[in-house]
């Protein structure tokens, strides 16, 4: 019986110092705007389009219940200040995420992560360009093959979350 609860209290120890290990402290580059998807040329600020992981419960009352629906999400600024909460569904069939016109700027999006929870993720907003982050876990780059070490920002297991910021910006 005593080794019944030895073994049970190791075994809880165990869990919540896994549970600490929380991801809130992973530390990712800042994501830019793809190089080339330009917006309209009247057009001052960008556009954000977040692909977050797919919500935990089913939503019976979307336009498909049985297509999975991405997560809402939070855009903060540079300097921590809640700036909107996103429904990140379209409410179209397809259920696509909401595109979100911003001014030009650095910006941090906290969102659902597929496989890591909620994270904050940095990003650069540029006029008429269209910055991306996939953080469902699918990464669906139309131009995956044009990623390589240097211009991708990416997961710890190696998934693109979007092209890094240039410099220069």
């Amino acid at each position: 019986m005593r080794a019944l609860i030895i073994l049970s209290a190791m075994m809880a120890g165990a869990i919540l110092s896994g549970c600490a290990a929380s991801n809130g402290n992973m530390a990712l580059d800042t994501v830019g705007p793809i190089p080339t998807r330009a917006a309209p040329a009247n057009s001052t600020g960008g556009t954000l389009v977040v692909y977050s992981a797919y919500k935990v419960n089913a939503d019976f009352n979307s336009e498909d219940p049985y297509r999975p629906e991405y997560s809402d999400y939070k855009i903060y600024n540079a300097d921590g200040k809640l700036l909107w909460r996103v429904h990140n569904n379209s409410g179209t069939i397809l259920q696509e995420p909401t595109p979100v016109k911003l001014p030009a700027g650095n910006y941090r999006v906290f969102a659902r992560v597929n496989g890591y929870g909620f994270l904050t993720i940095p990003v650069m907003i540029e006029a008429r360009r269209t910055t991306v982050l996939h953080l469902e876990g699918g990464n669906a780059w139309p131009d995956k093959s044009a990623f390589n070490q240097t211009n991708a920002v990416r997961l710890p297991d190696g998934r693109i979350v979007g092209w890094r910021a240039s410099p220069s910006s």
